[in-house]
């Protein structure tokens, strides 16, 4: 029995540290693929916000970066409102082995929000408002934060999700009985 490679172990490692910080993991597919339970940080408009953050380890973890998005809503200027894209070059472009998922959670999201960056927006509006009304730039986060980043929030955002997987589930159960004709379907015993 050959033993893991270097980098299963060491997705191994980081994925059981992050487990063991303060912050909430969900495993979705495999230690590679789960979801975190992110709060913004204290002392900016982000402070009383709670974000899932969907977490995708790749094949050659540690040595090419994790992909990130936001789950809920967010307003601002480097992560796309719709998708959850996050716009870091820490991560999407000078990502070294060097830095493991602690560093996305406790540092790297957090100076994100605390300190945006303008001039490379995912988000053109976020970016507008930040640079020409900084006051409704805080406002806007604030009204997000109550919208969709709220334990309430996220609470009723699972049940949406778990109601659209159920009904996905019935209407491919419907179209494979649809595949029948009506007299085969007659025929069949139900």
């Amino acid at each position: 029995m050959s033993s893991p490679s270097a980098g299963k172990r060491r997705l191994d490692t980081d994925v059981i540290k992050l487990i063991e910080t303060k912050l909430e993991v969900n495993i979705l597919g495999g230690l590679n693929h789960f979801s975190v339970k992110f709060r913004g940080p204290k002392e900016t408009p982000y402070e009383d916000g709670v974000w899932k953050i969907r977490v995708l380890l790749p094949d050659e973890y540690p040595f090419k970066s994790p992909s990130i998005g936001f789950m809920n809503r967010i307003f601002h200027p480097n992560i796309d409102e719709c998708s959850g894209t996050v716009c870091l070059d820490v991560i999407n472009q000078t990502w070294t082995p060097l830095y493991d998922l602690s560093n996305v959670f406790e540092t790297f999201l957090p100076q994100l929000l605390t300190y945006p960056n303008p001039s490379d927006p995912l988000n053109g509006d976020a970016a507008a408002l930040y640079l020409q009304k900084p006051e409704e730039y805080k406002r806007k986060i604030k009204e997000y934060v109550q919208r969709y980043a709220t334990e309430e929030a996220l609470r009723l955002q699972e049940q949406r999700d778990a109601a659209q997987s159920r009904q996905d589930e019935d209407d491919d159960n419907e179209s494979s009985m649809s595949e029948f004709s009506e007299d085969e379907a007659d025929a069949m015993d139900l």
